[in-house]
């Protein structure tokens, strides 16, 4: 029998000590070293056991010759994120808020898939009857969808035997025989973890994992299990918003920061295929402080808008706030604007909002939170029919972006009519019925605005 041995492991980034310190020596988090007690000497065996003895080196053109088997999951939406279906012996990891929809979406996909093949949904929060229940309320048969209400790591191994996808639910329940700790300790995670990817790899199922989030909103645990699956992905949303974002923060098999939309209803969740239209759903009157640009998110070009309100103050430090759009970006906007513009705004309040809950990370906005932020303090609506793009810099020049055309075509498709971009982004063929108008610096960018 394997002797037992107390070890102190890191909430953080899951590196384990013998002894108790104040500071992680791996990451250098503080007093985040918790007791655990694990087996000894089983640990190396496992790993050993992981590596395959049996391996044999194989010709890089045979494996790339075989190419990649993918599995539609049913939601179009979901497909895009994942690169085009699930791949054959991948682990992709899901968080999100707490009633956000991440077992909805699995549970549809699960469904859709066991209609073409075996699908096994393991739950270790909810009873059998409670998925079958919530089924029903989706309106999807899944007849050939096995169910399991199961926390330990081997009876559901076994029986996924067969199982082409494997849907766990959720990794913070599941726990293994050959660990003391209780299901969501850091050692269990990560050995639970383990052990499905093993599945996964030696099988060829694919493995989707739904992970809980901590309130920073993050998934819960250490940051090892993101680095141990092959795809992470968030589920994001507004609070009081029907409409749900899902983003690839990890890909292996796709393209990072591709993004999924989707409606929640009352039989689940919809697929939006034209997100464009949500996020353009203006009033019906031009107001000062609205522009549309156009943001590219993973391999999708989208028309979002961007408001912005300038207010007088009192205060001796003005307020600076900003959704959906880096805060300390604004601030060095505002301060390019009034260096090379002449527009100060120390005396006044400046709030940015980006639309619908998107979270803007490309610098390709920087000319439309400028230009929004010069129309609500002129007070001057600007065109319905304007879009602008490109980036800013610290010496006031506007910076090309990449993917400049297809981001003009895609406002063209949309009813845009003039479109301010940097001189690098002009295209080089005319795009019917869009006027393009191409600026070099800031004065240019705010001459064109009229």
């Amino acid at each position: 029998m394997a002797r037992s041995r107390t070890v102190f492991v890191c909430s953080g980034c899951g590196a384990d000590t013998p002894r108790w310190q104040g500071q992680c020596p791996s990451c250098g988090a503080w007093n985040t070293l918790s007791a655990l007690t694990a087996p000894a000497v089983r640990r190396g065996t496992r790993r050993a056991a992981a590596a395959g003895a049996e391996a044999v080196p194989q010709s890089l053109a045979s494996v790339a010759a075989a190419g990649e088997e993918r599995l539609g999951t049913g939601l179009g939406e979901f497909d895009r994120v994942l690169g085009g279906g699930l791949v054959a012996g991948s682990v992709t990891l899901i968080g999100g808020d707490p009633g956000i929809g991440k077992s909805t979406l699995l549970l549809q996909c699960a469904a859709a898939l066991a209609a073409r093949t075996p699908v096994l949904y393991a739950t270790g929060e909810e009873s059998v009857r409670q998925v079958a229940a919530r089924a029903v309320r989706l309106g999807t048969s899944g007849s050939g969808l096995a169910l399991l209400a199961e926390t330990a790591v081997e009876r559901i191994l076994e029986a996924a035997a067969g199982a082409r996808v494997l849907v766990i639910d959720s990794i913070q329940t599941m726990a293994t025989g050959d660990l003391e700790a209780a299901p969501g300790a850091v050692t269990q995670l990560r050995e639970s973890t383990a052990r499905l990817v093993r599945h996964a790899k030696e099988t060829g199922a694919a493995v989707l994992l739904i992970g809980h989030v901590t309130k920073e909103g993050v998934i819960a645990g250490p940051r090892v299990l993101e680095h141990m699956v092959d795809t992470v992905l968030y589920f994001e949303s507004d609070s009081g918003s029907r409409f749900r974002v899902i983003r690839a923060v990890k890909n292996r098999f796709g393209a990072a920061n591709e993004i999924g939309v989707f409606a929640m209803e009352e039989r689940g969740l919809r697929e939006v295929r034209n997100p464009s239209a949500i996020f353009l759903s203006r009033s019906g009157e031009p107001a000062p402080g609205s522009v549309v640009t156009v943001a590219r998110e993973g391999t999708r070009q989208m028309l979002i808008e961007i408001q912005a309100l300038v207010d007088a103050t009192q205060a001796a430090n003005p307020r600076r706030v900003a959704v959906g759009f880096e805060a300390n970006r604004v601030a060095m906007l505002l301060a390019v604007l009034h260096r090379h513009a002449g527009l100060a705004l120390h005396g006044h309040d400046v709030f940015v909002n980006v639309v619908g809950g998107v979270r803007l990370g490309e610098t390709a906005a920087d000319l439309a939170v400028v230009a929004a932020v010069v129309s609500s303090a002129r007070g001057v609506a600007l065109p319905r029919q304007l879009v602008a793009f490109g980036e800013l810099g610290l010496t006031g020049e506007i910076r090309p972006v990449p993917y400049g055309e297809e981001r003009l075509r895609e406002a063209a498709k949309h009813g845009f009519r003039r479109a301010i971009v940097p001189q690098a982004n002009a295209p080089r063929q005319a795009i019917a019925d869009l006027e393009v108008m191409a600026v070099a610096r800031l004065d240019e960018a705010l001459a064109a605005l009229g």
